[in-house]
């Protein structure tokens, strides 16, 4: 798993390519964004070992498979580490997939599978992990999180948008990637939740799927205009 810089704070650890765990550098150590497939823990702890920092803080972004593969692996190795999720994608990772009032039914989608790991904070937006803001950014699951880092601008964004296949918010089909489209479970509120993320005008994108864009505002605001007009309202 090749581990690559981008500016001074931010780490990209990609399995096979297009499926990206995140460090960012605080003072006191690492904050992991996301734990990546199931077999990734020992990648990602020799990562830190390169980096030089011990991993902190494990913020999930949502309880997808691939975002939450390593975390039982993870948190038996890093017991103090501080483990975070929202507290809306904390029942998806326990394993309760009913949907609250409000929701719609539209089903939930992607790899769910779960972990045995409790998280020992459950996020909300506006709450600070490390140097980071949780930014709410429902759509893709009912809880995603992105992360805004203000030092520089930076966004990690989770599944919310995806550069792998091309440049598309969660629900817009790229056929190259298609994962993340088929496993959105709201596209309306994922394009609404990535207008939001574009307003943060974010020097840096950092999503789980593909490469990370500098500089792309303007792209974003482009993909979102066309999730915008095509994406379905939830069913009720």
């Amino acid at each position: 798993m090749p581990l690559t810089q981008h500016g001074s704070h931010l780490f990209c650890l990609a399995r096979f390519g297009v499926v990206n765990s995140y460090f960012v550098r605080d003072d006191d150590g690492l904050t992991l964004i996301d734990a990546n497939l199931p077999g990734s823990e020992m990648a990602i702890l020799k990562a830190a070992g390169q980096i030089g920092l011990p991993i902190i803080r494990i913020a999930l972004t949502h309880a997808h498979g691939d975002h939450i593969g390593s975390l039982d692996a993870l948190h038996a190795a890093l017991p103090n580490a501080e483990v975070s999720i929202s507290a809306r994608d904390a029942r998806l990772l326990a394993g309760d997939l009913s949907l609250d009032a409000g929701e719609g039914n539209n089903k939930l989608k992607g790899d769910l599978r779960g972990a045995r790991t409790r998280p020992d904070r459950l996020l909300q937006g506006g709450d600070r992990v490390g140097s980071l803001w949780a930014v709410a950014a429902p759509g893709h699951t009912p809880g995603q999180l992105a992360f805004h880092d203000q030092r520089d601008g930076t966004v990690i964004a989770g599944d919310a948008f995806q550069v792998a296949g091309g440049l598309a918010v969660a629900g817009q089909l790229r056929p190259l990637f298609p994962f993340p489209a088929l496993a959105t479970w709201d596209a309306h509120l994922a394009a609404e939740s990535a207008a939001r993320l574009t307003e943060l005008n974010p020097s840096r994108l950092a999503v789980g799927h593909g490469r990370v864009l500098e500089q792309p505002a303007e792209a974003m605001r482009k993909v979102v205009r066309e999730a915008q007009r095509h994406a379905p309202k939830l069913a009720q």
